[in-house]
């Protein structure tokens, strides 16, 4: 066992996606972070609030920007967020008289949000990226042995004959629709948050709305009015999450199902076993159906961090940090072994001369 078998060692084997981890890394988290900074005061300087030159120097100081991770979890500790030491070490960086603007009118939950944005759009563009490279896949298997029977099962029961066509447009449909509403959600679901202390950003006066709308332009993020404690935006990609996942782990207690039949699907590759050499574990199929129950359950605590107190919430915000790496992670890795999974199917259904099984009706 182990604390994430995400990145453990051996575990991650089968769980891993070293892609969609390193979004998660600390590094990852500071350079995305140093990007708000950098274009924040390249932002108020196009709007007069800081001179060319300090915005300029600010820059500069930050290119080679290189934090303290020691002190930056001592920091953690005592503040609760990184933020606060993270700033510290910045201004020391670009010195001088630019130091003191490093971060101007923004607040710590700004930067953590904002990295946080700039990095689940990339995770999201990977996702999509598989999926429809899934959808292809599953629909080339279709189109190879979519006319070979199959018998039919409700509620675990045999019912009728069916055709493999039949049976894997009910994994590929729903992943077709999941990469229509990841496209949809994408245009504007990854937002700049930008709100100041308490929203409002009260230090910028009446220049708010145009920094916020030109830094959102310059990291490419979509321009929304402050929503620190608007978690809504989360909860609906984790639920995007949760039903991509969910679909996988219908194909993955699918192919187990058939696996379990033997007559029904041939698999190349499967898992060995210590006590029983002569098994073919459907070792894919398996882990697909564990990781849809696991974003089942994170997924609450995705609606749980919706409740956030007035302004900010402490408590809300860092269930999320617990819970929303986990589930992207989750995606990402499903959908890699859904992809092997499909490469293992030499046939689906029945071959020529081969019965269904010994579990159709007659």
């Amino acid at each position: 066992m182990s604390l994430s078998p995400f990145e453990h060692p051996f575990l991650s084997g089968l769980f891993g996606d070293s892609e969609i981890v390193e979004l998660f890394s600390a590094r990852a988290d500071i350079d995305a972070m140093i990007r708000f900074e950098a274009a924040l005061a390249e932002a108020e300087a196009e709007a007069g609030i800081l001179a060319d030159e300090v915005a300029q120097a600010i820059v500069s100081g930050l290119s080679d920007f290189a934090a303290d991770i020691t002190a930056l979890r001592h920091g953690v500790a005592k503040d609760g967020v990184v933020v606060p030491e993270l700033i510290r070490q910045m201004r020391a960086a670009v010195a001088g008289k630019a130091a003191d603007k490093v971060h101007f009118g923004a607040t710590s939950q700004d930067v953590t949000d904002t990295s946080l944005m700039l990095r689940l759009k990339m995770a999201a563009e990977i996702i999509a990226m598989r999926l429809g490279r899934l959808v292809d896949t599953l629909g080339d298997l279709a189109s190879r042995d979519g006319h070979n029977p199959l018998t039919g099962y409700t509620r675990m029961q045999a019912a009728i004959g069916i055709t493999v066509a039949d049976r894997a447009a009910s994994w590929i449909s729903p992943l077709q629709r999941h990469l229509l509403r990841l496209q949809s959600f994408a245009q504007t679901g990854f937002a700049l948050q930008f709100g100041g202390a308490a929203g409002t950003l009260e230090k910028l006066g009446d220049n708010a709305a145009a920094v916020r709308i030109d830094l959102a332009r310059r990291l490419g993020l979509a321009d929304r009015p402050q929503w620190q404690s608007q978690r809504d935006g989360i909860a609906e990609f984790s639920g995007l999450l949760s039903l991509i996942t969910g679909t996988l782990g219908k194909f993955g207690q699918d192919i187990a199902l058939m696996a379990e039949l033997g007559t029904e699907i041939r698999l190349s590759g499967g898992g060995g076993s210590s006590a029983m050499p002569h098994k073919q574990n459907p070792v894919n199929a398996e882990t697909l159906v564990t990781l849809a129950r696991f974003n089942a359950v994170h997924i609450s605590a995705l609606h749980q961090s919706l409740v956030h107190e007035q302004e900010r919430s402490g408590a809300g915000w860092m269930l999320e940090w617990l819970s929303l790496p986990q589930m992207v992670t989750a995606t990402g890795a499903s959908l890699l072994i859904a992809e092997r999974l499909a490469g293992q199917i030499d046939r689906l259904g029945a071959g020529e001369n081969e019965p269904q099984g010994d579990r159709h009706l007659p």
